[in-house]
């Protein structure tokens, strides 16, 4: 049975709910370290996830926390829950956001965020290394047009997609595509094929590919232009984006398939679209603030 798996920020536990949204139940809990993104190896029979880390200090009522202390981590499970381990250790990356991954290839692709990175490392956490560079030290790191957040690929074609949010509700997010290979000596904070999409954009967050040539991403920008899930073609064209849902408490998660898209936010629900139908409704409230989404048979 096909289950939407789903990241709780503060609980601290990993969801499993029913494309219904009539049953949930906890996969794996104690995640105690802010987990984000994650991705299923159905190959392998594996979950990944990648986790924020510890912040910096408790912030102020209605203030988010901060990341900038180098404490991200990737762990993984079986599909029941079992044999939790981490597989890129605390410490080797800043703060880690969406999470892709190229299973036949055997690779795991995420954003680093206050990291300014795009990193991929093999299954078992080895061959860690960067592909994009967007900024240096600690003053690039306080400049959130730097910060890299959501990531996708289209392995037909070896590209790369990810959003780099800009400020909150600042107006200023982006989003880019590179060839998923990073050229033989090539510098990953001066590469010169990297293609800006669109710019100026509320605050993109998780991205899809959909299909062959459709770019779908989440926007907790302000409304009305934010708060949103958008979706424009990438392929043969690069198109205008258009929003196709709206009424978001900060979207983060997406995915989906066929003409249905689920989507997390913040303030704890889990919404299902469908554009084929017109369908745009809760599908579960929660209660408390989700990051990833992923689909599996678990």
């Amino acid at each position: 049975m096909t289950e939407i798996v789903a990241l709780d920020l503060e609980v601290g536990v990993m969801h499993a709910v029913s494309l219904d949204g009539k049953q949930v139940r906890t996969v794996v809990g104690g995640l105690d370290r802010c987990p984000h993104g994650v991705v299923v190896d159905k190959l392998r029979g594996h979950i990944y996830w990648t986790n924020m880390g510890t912040p910096d200090a408790r912030p102020q009522r209605g203030a988010e926390p901060e990341f900038f202390s180098r404490n991200g981590s990737i762990e993984r499970v079986d599909l029941d829950g079992g044999n939790r381990t981490t597989i890129v250790p605390i410490g080797a990356f800043t703060t880690g956001e969406q999470l892709t991954a190229d299973c036949e290839g055997g690779r795991l692709y995420w954003c680093d965020r206050e990291g300014m990175q795009i990193l991929t490392c093999d299954l078992n956490g080895d061959d860690l290394h960067a592909l994009v560079v967007t900024g240096h030290g600690d003053i690039d790191a306080d400049v959130e047009r730097n910060w890299c957040v959501g990531i996708c690929l289209d392995l037909d074609r070896r590209l790369l997609y990810w959003t780099q949010k800009g400020a909150a509700k600042g107006g200023d997010g982006r989003i880019f595509r590179v060839p998923l290979d990073l050229p033989p000596g090539a510098d990953p904070a001066a590469r010169t094929d990297i293609e800006l999409l669109w710019e100026n954009l509320p605050e993109p967050i998780h991205v899809e590919l959909h299909g062959v040539g459709v770019l779908v991403w989440t926007d907790r920008g302000a409304a009305p232009h934010g708060n949103a899930l958008y979706e424009a073609q990438v392929q043969p064209e690069v198109g205008t984006p258009t929003i196709i849902s709206t009424g978001y408490h900060e979207a983060v998660g997406v995915t989906g398939f066929a003409s249905r898209f689920y989507v997390s936010d913040l303030g704890g629900t889990i919404r299902l679209v469908d554009v084929g139908t017109g369908t745009d409704t809760d599908l579960v409230r929660i209660g408390s603030p989700l990051t990833g989404l992923a689909l599996a048979d678990l």
